[in-house]
């Protein structure tokens, strides 16, 4: 297998399942060139995208009560089984990529949404502290360097894409992350702050690392200050409010994951109908068709965990038709 560097198509993280062979060898088999470390969160606690990220951490704990994670003051089973299931699926991963060179995509879940699902002792989210969140921050970061080594030392060839996963971010910033109780709603995160959080999370890695949100508003321009080389999202949730931060971003060189099929079962249309709305935008922002290609990467719209085995299989080989008719007929 051997990569294209710019656009393309891959997948976002979850798939339906357990079986962590099964989905390295149909995320391998669908994505040729431009595969992604699968998220099986079917398994349970420690699976789910916030339980995976949180096995990351270095010097922090966290375990699951009824209202979801709560930090610890030692390492637990559930961090413990979090760690495991990741090594599960690096094993089946480094199976099926033997000698593989080109770009892979790694997930871990940002410093925002971890801040806003992680709770204190007291059961508030950590989001309501400002140095507890430097502080988870500065373990992410150290957790996702030394994941990054695991993952090249298993496969020399990947150029690795990080993908930040921060479908909370644009709740932080308005203020809209809601309480342990459900009556109120934390306090607005400063711009600034979010943003020097993130760049210091985007240096960890010398290669692309990308944001994704499925959530409206998306704050592209915030994202492109930071620094990020992609953002990946819910294409049918954009409005042409943002028309102009896209054009921005673009134009500044950041690519566009652009989640234009389902995540859940459905019918699909055909491939050149799925990005149709891309080759729409491109014409809006005034851009030259020519460079969709290298710009813009096809997804589903969000993870696949919720959709049936079969569906999940049929989305990926559309994403890769639809990025090819996006390639062969730009306009």
């Amino acid at each position: 297998m051997s990569a294209s560097r710019t656009g393309g198509a891959t997948g976002v993280g979850s798939l339906p399942g357990g079986d962590a062979r099964e989905a390295a060898k149909t995320v391998t088999g669908s994505f040729e060139e431009f595969p992604y470390l699968a998220e099986l969160p079917a398994r349970g606690p420690g699976a789910d995208m916030i339980g995976r990220s949180l096995g990351l951490l270095v010097d922090m704990h966290a375990h699951v009560e009824p209202s979801g994670w709560r930090i610890s003051d030692r390492p637990g089973r559930d961090s413990k089984r979090s760690r495991s299931w990741l090594g599960e699926d690096l094993d089946a991963l480094e199976e099926f990529t033997q000698g593989y060179e080109g770009r892979l995509k790694v997930q871990a879940v940002g410093p925002w949404t971890l801040a806003g699902a992680l709770e204190l002792h007291g059961g508030e989210a950590m989001l309501q502290d400002p140095g507890a969140c430097r502080d988870l921050a500065g373990s992410l970061a150290e957790g996702v360097r030394a994941h990054l080594a695991d993952v090249r030392g298993r496969i020399p060839g990947a150029e690795i894409v990080l993908q930040y996963d921060e479908p909370s971010l644009t709740s932080v910033l308005l203020g809209r992350v809601r309480s342990a109780s459900g009556y109120r709603t934390y306090r607005a995160v400063d711009r600034q702050v979010v943003e020097g959080t993130l760049r210091e999370l985007f240096a960890v890695h010398d290669g692309e690392v990308i944001v994704h949100s499925c959530a409206p508003e998306v704050p592209f321009g915030l994202l492109r200050r930071a620094g990020v080389s992609g953002v990946s999202f819910d294409f049918s949730l954009l409005t042409e409010r943002e028309d102009d931060a896209i054009g921005e971003a673009v134009e500044a060189g950041t690519k566009l994951f652009a989640g234009v099929v389902p995540g859940t079962d459905g019918p699909l249309s055909d491939p050149g109908g799925s990005v149709m709305g891309v080759r729409k935008l491109w014409r809006r922002l005034g851009l030259t068709p020519g460079t969709l290609a290298e710009s813009v990467v096809v997804t589903p719209s969000c993870g696949l965990a919720g959709a049936s085995p079969a569906y999940a299989r049929a989305v990926q080989a559309h994403c890769v038709r639809a990025a090819r008719s996006l390639a062969d007929n730009p306009e």
